[in-house]
């Protein structure tokens, strides 16, 4: 089996729905989805129903409601070469799959393969996005790297420890788990690269409601990782100032919602980047498989 698809999920259905038809659209038969259900009810029983006899479909429960937990929990029963962690809102354009099977058996080496979010109205999604593609390094991972688009061979990611659980939806440090992990395996020397052109449709969320709400756990998962792994000055400078302009500018033209966003996020950053953790490397066990 090629791949195995591990999707974190709760609250939704319709939404994974939508993602199992973009799967099925692929036109390939080598891969499975994983779903990790984190539902205290039974709303996904009617989607492993409809979808159990056309795709490679399991769902497993976890009453832990966090996003990494459950990531971990999937890659420790995925039996793919390459895993990935699509959200569950996630929608995969046609040829994903192809594309990246393309890169990985054009380069055995390749450890890590990423790409952008793509916005479903078109062009890029939220965050900053490289414009060139190519290797990834501790300079440019802040701007290359999204957890629903990052596809690394399932042996490395076990070997990785999978993603820090202390990290990501569920926990004070809401986010760059991605970034942290993909951190982890250039240290260990590993090949990681970015393409533009690799993309995932994934909802917009800059600057509405639920993205004020979780600006300041998200940012102070960013703070965490910028920490973490020694940003260079440049980052930091550019993680820190830009908020602080956003609401400026958000004031100026009395815009107090967005200037809430911005607020809450540079706060987030500094709190994680003082974070006691933050100060101490990573230190993963590699994860074990379930037989």
């Amino acid at each position: 089996m090629k791949f195995s698809l591990v999707v974190a999920t709760i609250g939704r259905d319709r939404d994974v729905a939508e993602l199992l038809d973009s799967l099925l659209a692929q036109g390939r038969t080598d891969f499975e989805v994983i779903i990790v259900d984190q539902n205290e009810d039974e709303r996904l029983a009617a989607v492993e129903s409809a979808y159990g006899h056309r795709l490679d479909l399991r769902r497993l429960r976890s009453s832990v409601r966090n996003a990494n937990h459950a990531r971990n929990l999937g890659l420790r029963h995925a039996r793919g070469e390459i895993v990935a962690f699509p959200d569950d809102d996630c929608v995969y354009p046609a040829g994903v799959l192809d594309r990246v099977d393309a890169a990985f058996r054009a380069n055995p080496a390749l450890g890590v393969l990423t790409g952008p979010a793509a916005s479903p109205a078109g062009g890029l999604g939220s965050g900053r996005w490289r414009e060139e593609g190519g290797a990834i390094d501790l300079g440019n991972v802040w701007t290359s790297v999204i957890e629903f688009n990052l596809f690394l061979p399932r042996s490395i990611a076990l070997d990785l420890g999978g993603f820090d659980e202390r990290m990501g939806p569920g926990t004070v440090f809401g986010s760059a788990e991605g970034n942290d992990l993909v951190c982890r395996a250039i240290a260990r020397g590993l090949e990681a690269r970015y393409e533009p052109e690799l993309r995932i449709i994934h909802p917009d969320k800059r600057l509405t409601d639920v993205a004020v709400t979780r600006a300041e756990r998200y940012g102070r998962g960013l703070g965490f990782a910028l920490r973490r792994h020694s940003a260079p000055a440049s980052t930091w400078l550019a993680f820190l100032v830009r908020p602080l302009g956003g609401v400026a500018l958000s004031l100026l033209r009395l815009r107090l919602h967005d200037a809430a966003y911005y607020f809450m996020t540079w706060r987030g950053r500094v709190a994680g980047a003082l974070a006691a953790e933050a100060r101490r490397p990573p230190s993963l066990a590699p994860l074990t498989e379930f037989a």
